[in-house]
């Protein structure tokens, strides 16, 4: 099997491990070599501390994540909070997407309740075409052949809800996406609770904080899992679609190549 390079977009450190870093896990299994990139830096991403020592603190957990399972992981010095579809950052995108050559690109849905998640995905969707033309970005070579394109999965129902091509199923991988989210510090046990209103039930103890995220996260990816059951009972058979407890799921879009019936066994190559 050739290697794959897999390429994930997300908007802030942390939302590629949410959304994909189960599938990754498994992709580094195989032997493929896959890449996360935060668009922002995360510096407004914290009720008590922000700009630099924030930036940098998050790209140190970023790091640090990527270590759990062996990937690259690079933060672009957008401020959180303020990304737009410019010009400027959209070459910053056409350029990551030639030096890593991807088979396959995963980023956010262009519906979502962040901002930065939007504007992550019109970037992502706008430089698709234009890293095959030789005059945008001329010192960067273009590439002779666009990628596929992946939406991460979210809940939102409109203008349409997320409808999956792929889900995966990521039980062997599990506590590995968990250590993962677990190195997020700022983000599970200090920003999210604080602006969720559930800060006074974090634990103080390293191995009590784990314990107490996985509980919280678990549920989401089960039900992941048991919404797309068909789906993944599709793809992996009756049998063994009906015992995935977790999963992640992709829904194909419609700039770049195609994800198609014949090339998902191959840029998702999962289903035995």
């Amino acid at each position: 099997m050739s290697t794959l390079n897999i390429l994930v977009f997300g908007a802030h450190p942390d939302d590629c491990d949410i959304k994909a870093g189960g599938v990754a896990a498994l992709y580094v299994q195989q032997g493929h070599r896959v890449k996360f990139v935060s668009v922002t830096n995360g510096d407004a991403g914290h009720h008590e501390m922000g700009g630099g020592p924030l930036a940098q603190r998050r790209n140190a957990e970023a790091q640090a994540a990527a270590e759990v399972i062996g990937i690259e992981y690079e933060l672009l010095d957008n401020h959180d909070g303020e990304l737009m579809p410019t010009l400027e950052n959209r070459y910053k995108i056409i350029r990551a997407i030639r030096e890593f050559q991807p088979d396959l690109i995963m980023t956010h849905r262009p519906n979502d309740y962040h901002p930065d998640h939007r504007y992550t995905s019109t970037l992502v969707q706008d430089a698709a075409y234009m890293v095959t033309v030789p005059n945008i970005c001329a010192l960067t070579p273009d590439l002779r052949t666009n990628p596929v394109i992946a939406y991460l999965s979210d809940g939102f129902m409109k203008p349409y809800p997320f409808t999956p091509d792929v889900a995966v199923g990521i039980d062997a991988v599990i506590e590995q996406k968990i250590d993962m989210l677990h190195c997020h510090v700022s983000q599970f046990y200090e920003w999210l609770p604080y602006n969720g209103g559930t800060l006074e039930s974090v634990p103080t103890r390293d191995s009590a904080r784990r314990t107490w995220l996985a509980e919280r996260r678990l549920q989401g990816f089960r039900a992941i899992a048991d919404k797309y059951r068909d789906l993944l009972i599709a793809l992996y058979g009756e049998e063994s679609g009906t015992q995935i407890q977790y999963a992640e799921a992709f829904e194909g879009c419609e700039y770049g190549s195609s994800l198609t019936a014949e090339n998902i066994p191959i840029l998702f190559p999962f289903f035995k």
